[in-house]
């Protein structure tokens, strides 16, 4: 409609977006109510104005920190226009961010203790609020201030004015809430701010003066704010969510008639007008900015917010403007969203809405939801996260830290809540079900620069990955133009000249004819006995377990062992390899880095995958390879010495210590990147461990020395479980595809051949030979299982058909750890061939009446 494109700013969205965001390429970036993107025009003009001037430490007064001073109060009087506000009503207190605005107003905020004789301050918030806001409880408790949530619903008129029964209590009460909620969107009336400061409103009942905390952090983002009309005492904010540029900057805005009364105890370099360090003397600054912004503000960055406002009026034409336009995208993907349906009429999500997106005035560019299947169950958010990933789509799941809009609008209780808790979930992490419930939602934003075509690509990708049959809209083509990459024919064995031959596959799929059915119940896979293996050790390894010797099937072998030297790069197949204490010999010893010492993985640069490295234990030699480069060689001899500097870097979040390769590789790495890139190692000494548990309810178990892997030693996947993907792949694609490219695809260490698919899913523990094993949990697949490992190729369907087949998740494979109960030799050699006598896991079965009686 006429509200899309907003009509104030230069040109369509579609030519906003080539001239200010081509960095954007292919992607739909739908988190603008995380962090919205800063345009290019904003960048270049701050760099050009730090090119141009020379801005001094704002506290000096030297010229150059004269114009610091003279910028920095320039932009104070910018902000406050921009919400239509002066100098006369409120104050500029620059602070990092919203989080510090708002501890700054728990910590000086003058709150009256309570006592038994009398009563004293009360803090109410609304439950649909930040985590951020809800922290400020931590403060008031200690100063005996009575701490109220709210939920909106009692957010209502009182029949009657306590205020009006003792005039003369100027207790002083804060009441916060938010202009409109991070997780839903929803705008709450400004007018409550009015209606609370005169006394027609009261959060509880109790006599004293209120004061009104706003917080406009979402809010301002996408929509005008006047605070002429709308005076609440208190305004935090955080810049990035406005501008995109800076991060780390926020503001307080602070009502002046309530500023003189706030009180400070700690006082910084700057906000001094004199002190004595021998004696307990301190006189404030009278500006009550200076007075709160301890230390140097972050002048340059105040700076660039110049930039931002012009960029943002350029631009857009507005806050008008762009409370309109997000809110017609809003408006159409509600709409969409809301109608689509599977064939048995049920819906395809779940949207957590109080509003019906009928108005910008009461509803904000954010749209919360789960995804269901057509039975009605959730399907959960990292599962929607990973295949939204597939298509290039960014958004947040979770709960958005707003615990009190999660637990209304998801029905959770407080008990809930911990039971998830004792569960193994918390913030941030990927348990997005327990017992059939969701922990967390979907949440997609739209910012000013966001178009039509990315609600459109939105709304393909939730019928693409589920939805095809379903109402409303057509299902996208599936196919995808691979990338014009090529690579040369994979070289295998143990040397980089190739003495050992590649090893064929035990079993093909037209083998699947010899499989046998396995025991009903809950049995043990526990083929022939290996060599040398006796009762009493099938017996010993077993512990707890549920264990039992199965008749008439075949033996469980390894067909496969694959290690990585480089992470990310291609495998190097072999017949058997040695094993330490971190895993397979040299697996994932080295990785790839960016020029901040980031770990660069194929989910970035596919084309790794391409990068062959080759062991000689013979020679003590690397061999790494790829097509149109030289050969390159690094010795697998640590460096003893250790010319180059150590230097940490991060591999799953967890803190690896490595050492650079030197620039003779680095500059290997970068040629055929076409990125600054560098070889690192992890250093010998450095002892990272896995997490301590993989899987609900397991109990703790010794940690292991990892690796640069992510999360195990070793994963280990089944021939026949692949072998049931590839069907469902086929189904998909119209067209068969070798088993051992999808095997190459799950990058394994360990590949096995059992009766069934899936069995392995159901162990906890595994010998081979003297070797034992812990199943450490399932391995929960991301995006490199769509990249075909020997041309760098993408294809979304492999992700999806996985989902698919296994009740919806992305699990693939086991991961393993050397049994700390039961140590081996170290070194110890694994060889293909060998079988595996697999113990499961014990589940406690419930039995039915039926089964009690025949019991």
């Amino acid at each position: 409609g006429a509200a899309y494109g907003g009509g104030g700013g230069k040109g369509s969205p579609r030519a906003l977006r080539r001239a200010e965001f081509a960095r954007l390429g292919g992607m739909t970036y739908l988190d603008h109510a995380g962090a919205t993107l800063f345009p290019q025009s904003l960048l270049k003009a701050f760099t050009e104005d730090l090119s141009a001037n020379i801005y001094g430490n704002p506290h000096s007064q030297s010229i150059s920190s004269k114009l610091t001073y003279d910028t920095i109060e320039h932009i104070r009087y910018r902000l406050l226009q921009h919400f239509n506000t002066t100098v006369e009503d409120y104050t500029v207190i620059f602070t990092s961010g919203c989080t510090a605005a708002l501890r700054l107003i728990a910590e000086a905020f003058p709150w009256v203790p309570g006592s038994p004789e009398e009563p004293g301050s009360c803090f109410c918030y609304l439950t649909d609020s930040h985590t951020s806001v809800v922290g400020m409880r931590g403060i008031t408790a200690t100063m005996n201030v009575l701490t109220v949530p709210l939920k909106p619903a009692e957010m209502v008129p009182q029949a009657e004015e306590v205020g009006a029964e003792e005039p003369s209590c100027q207790t002083p009460h804060l009441f916060c809430y938010p202009a409109q909620s991070n997780f839903s969107g929803t705008k709450y009336p400004l007018e409550w701010i009015k209606e609370i400061k005169s006394g027609k409103l009261h959060p509880i009942n109790v006599p004293g003066k209120w004061f009104v905390l706003l917080d406009a952090a979402s809010y301002v983002s996408t929509s005008p704010l006047d605070l002429s009309v709308h005076q609440a005492d208190f305004v935090p904010l955080s810049f990035y969510k406005m501008f995109g540029f800076p991060t780390g900057l926020g503001a307080l805005l602070v009502k002046n008639e309530i500023a003189s009364h706030l009180r400070k105890t700690y006082f910084g370099g700057g906000t001094a007008a004199a002190y004595l360090a021998g004696e307990d003397l301190y006189l404030p600054r009278r500006s009550i900015a200076e007075r709160f912004e301890d230390g140097t503000v972050s002048f340059l960055d105040i700076i660039a917010l110049k930039h931002g406002f012009d960029a943002l009026e350029r631009l857009t034409g507005g806050m008008e403007n762009i409370k309109w336009h997000t809110f017609a995208l809003a408006h159409y993907t509600y709409r969409v969203l809301s109608s689509l349906k599977y064939t048995n009429g049920a819906p395809v999500v779940r949207i957590y809405s109080d509003t019906d997106f009928s108005s910008p005035e009461t509803q904000g560019p954010i749209i919360n939801f789960n995804v269901l299947d057509e039975n009605g169950e959730i399907v959960g958010y990292s599962q929607v996260d990973r295949l939204a990933g597939l298509y290039n789509i960014h958004f947040r799941t979770g709960c958005f830290c707003n615990t009190g809009a999660c637990q209304q609008h998801l029905g959770m209780s407080n008990n809930d809540i911990k039971k998830n808790l004792q569960a193994g979930h918390v913030c941030g992490d990927d348990i997005d079900v327990i017992d059939g419930r969701p922990t967390g939602s979907v949440r997609i934003s739209f910012g000013y620069m966001s178009t039509f075509e990315d609600a459109q690509t939105f709304l393909k990708f939730i019928i693409a990955t589920r939805l095809c049959g379903c109402k409303m809209l057509n299902c996208p083509p599936q196919a995808e133009t691979p990338s014009p990459v090529t690579v040369s024919p994979k070289e295998n064995g143990y040397t980089y000249d190739n003495h050992v031959d590649k090893l064929p596959l035990k079993r093909s799929i037209t083998d699947s004819q010899l499989k046998t059915s396995s025991p009903s119940g809950l049995t043990s896979v526990c083929p022939q006995l290996a060599e040398g293996q006796s009762e009493r050790n099938v017996t010993e390894i077993s512990g707890n377990s549920t264990e039992m010797q199965p008749s008439g099937t075949t033996a469980v072998t390894i067909t496969n062992i694959y290690l990585y030297p480089i992470k990310s790069c291609a495998a190097f197949e072999v017949a058997q390899w040695p094993i330490g204490n971190q895993g397979l010999l040299y697996d994932r010893s080295w990785m790839v880095v960016n020029q901040n010492g980031v770990c660069i993985t194929q989910k970035q640069e596919p084309r790794l995958c391409l990068v062959q490295p080759l062991i000689d234990l013979e020679k003590n030699v690397m061999i790494i390879k790829a097509e149109g480069m030289d050969p390159i060689s690094v010795s697998l001899e640590e460096d003893s010495e250790r010319q180059t500097p150590v230097c940490q870097s991060k591999v799953c979040s967890h803190r690896v210590q490595t050492y650079s390769c030197g620039d003779r590789l680095a500059a290997w790495f970068s040629e055929f990147l076409g990125r600054q890139s560098y070889l690192i190692r992890q250093c010998s000494d450095f002892q990272r461990n896995a997490k301590q548990t993989h899987e609900k309810g397991e109990m703790p178990v010794t940690a292991a020395s990892l690796s640069l892997v992510n999360e195990a030693q070793y994963l280990l996947i089944n021939q026949e479980s692949v072998l049931q993907l590839s069907d469902q792949i086929t189904a998909r694609l119209g067209e068969s595809l070798p088993l051992q490219k999808l095997i190459h695809r799950f990058r394994a260490n360990i590949v096995i051949s059992t009766n069934e698919p899936f069995e392995e899913d159901k162990w906890d523990e595994i010998a081979i030979g003297r070797l034992h094993f812990k199943v450490m949990g399932p391995c929960h697949r991301c995006l490199v299982i769509c990249i075909d490992q020997q041309t760098g190729e993408r294809n979304k369907e492999f992700l999806q058909s996985l989902a698919s087949t296994k009740d919806r998740k992305t699990n693939f494979g086991i991961y393993l750890m050397n049994h700390p109960e039961r140590p081996f030799p170290i070194p110890s050699t694994l060889s293909v061939g060998s079988q595996v006598l697999a113990v499961e896991k014990n589940i406690t079965h419930s039995l039915s009446p039926e089964e009690q009686q025949s019991g």
